[in-house]
């Protein structure tokens, strides 16, 4: 006892873990407050680890983004719905960031300058415009503010790691695959102990998934780095072995996600892999993709026509699932995106400059239901998800431009992609380019089908491999620019 007063360190542990030890005991018997109580040496942990060592802070966020879980699956009751312990970590990278940058810069000029990056600032800048005309402002700020969490987190604070040192982009991989590969087999144990049962798929990936589609879209855009990083020369065959675990429990995953979008997006990852395989040229698939727009645009009412034919239902088998992707006559599911949709594009055209104001669609477009248009799943609770879309919800929200933005920074992240891809004469930098563009890819398809970009689980993923695209792009020129002053001149 004397040797423990006397070292006042120790004497004030200690003491501090016997308060905690009483609070447990006072708490035991409050389940709201016992769960968040529990989380206490944690938080200080993590705390400590973001004064001692921001690097690893926000490293450690990655790493707990799959293994995250709301307030609402804890059973707390609170105003804010909070992913723990991610968005509380991430809110105090917002803080703690601009005091990083103002005393360090650390956020490299090349980044701020970058088009990709111009792009966000105008998107956020423009979301920011709206939430002062939002029907709601509350709701809407606190969109923006969740939106700027995610960006500081996963964007500008990865783009940093990354410029630091090249390996991050690796162990940013390896610090959500882990996880997300443990995630991945509990839901599949838990599924298979219901015999993968299709109609428990979409509560089966609770409490860490709200349902089977955000599940879904996750494991599909691990996929394809997955299946690059383990034909790399630079792993042994432990860590390959250990790779060749985690894809196969991913892949699994997916299968039994029952997630049509997610086995729709890595169909489109497959085909963008031959299209940069073949090197086609970027302006070429813009092109085509401006020609299949107008061409669905002048033979619509055809498309509408044939679509109605198609009454092929899901929960067969993964043929017949797919196929009932264009099953707009009695599938339950497309007929609710399209009743969402619809009201999305009503709303825009009530409102088509500045919109309704960002994340208040849910609370708002009930009165746009047409009854001809409901299907049975439809509900005036603002439930059951948000616009389904990553363009229209905007759209709806924040107007025309917020569409615009969206589609802005789709080119430029796609025109990045391919521009590294076809310009880099690193091998290893090239297989990382093509991995996380195909891996972007699947959440862009996904973009058309769902929205989850307002979740930690697709925001840290979505953000960080396009803050890695751009890393590798300024390392491009930066090389290029370097051999272009070393080579000798002629006389």
């Amino acid at each position: 006892m004397q040797k423990l007063l006397s070292n006042k360190t120790l004497f004030i542990f200690y003491s501090l873990c016997g308060v905690y030890l009483l609070g447990f005991l006072a708490v035991l018997s409050h389940m709201d407050t016992f769960v968040l109580y529990c989380l206490i040496p944690g938080v200080i942990l993590l705390l400590l680890l973001a004064f001692f060592s921001f690097d690893s802070f926000v490293l450690s966020i990655v790493f707990f983004t799959p293994l995250a879980v709301t307030l609402k699956e804890l059973g707390v009751n609170a105003d804010v719905d909070l992913s723990i312990p991610t968005e509380p970590f991430m809110a105090g990278v917002l803080l703690l960031l601009p005091i990083y940058q103002f005393y360090g810069k650390i956020i490299d000029k090349k980044v701020l300058t970058h088009p990709v990056t111009i792009v966000i600032f105008l998107q956020v800048a423009w979301m920011a415009f709206t939430c002062f005309t939002s029907q709601m402002p509350l709701v809407s700020f606190k969109y923006l503010i969740a939106r700027l969490w995610f960006i500081s987190s996963a964007y500008f604070m990865m783009s940093y790691l990354f410029k630091k040192k090249e390996e991050n982009v690796f162990k940013y991989l390896w610090l959500y695959i882990i996880p997300l590969t443990a995630v991945s087999a509990f839901i599949t144990i838990q599924h298979a102990s219901y015999h993968f049962d299709e109609h428990i798929a979409d509560w089966i990936p609770s409490p860490f998934y709200n349902d089977h589609t955000a599940y879904g879209a996750a494991l599909a855009m691990y996929v394809p780095p997955l299946i690059g990083l383990l034909f790399m020369k630079r792993y042994n065959a432990v860590q390959k072995t250990i790779l060749a675990i985690c894809l196969t429990v991913i892949l699994t995953g997916v299968v039994f996600s029952y997630a049509r979008a997610a086995w729709l997006s890595l169909m489109v990852a497959v085909a963008l892999t031959f299209v940069l395989y073949l090197k086609i040229k970027f302006r070429t698939i813009v092109v085509t993709a401006l020609t299949a727009g107008v061409l669905f645009f002048v033979f619509q009412t055809q498309i509408i026509l044939l679509l109605n034919q198609n009454s092929t239902a899901s929960g067969g088998d993964a043929s017949q699932d797919l196929e009932s992707v264009t099953n707009i006559k009695t599938d339950d599911s497309n007929l609710e995106r399209i009743n969402r949709w619809s009201c999305a594009l009503k709303m825009f055209q009530q409102k088509p400059l500045v919109g309704w104001g960002p994340g208040t669609y849910m609370f708002q477009y009930a009165p746009f239901q047409k009854n001809s248009e409901r299907s049975l799943i439809s509900t005036n609770a603002g439930t059951n998800g948000n616009a389904h879309s990553e363009y229209l919800g905007p759209l709806s929200e924040q107007g025309i431009l917020g569409i615009v933005w969206v589609i802005a920074l789709l080119f430029t992240v796609l025109n990045t992609g391919f521009r590294v891809v076809y310009n880099n004469k690193n091998k290893t930098q090239r297989t990382l380019a093509v991995l996380l563009l195909t891996g972007l890819i699947t959440y862009f398809v996904h973009g058309f089908l769902n929205n989850f970009l307002d979740t930690d689980k697709l925001s840290i993923p979505f953000w960080g491999f396009i803050a890695a695209l751009v890393y590798l792009d300024n390392k491009q020129k930066e090389d290029s620019q370097t051999q272009l002053e070393e080579a000798p001149t002629s006389l």
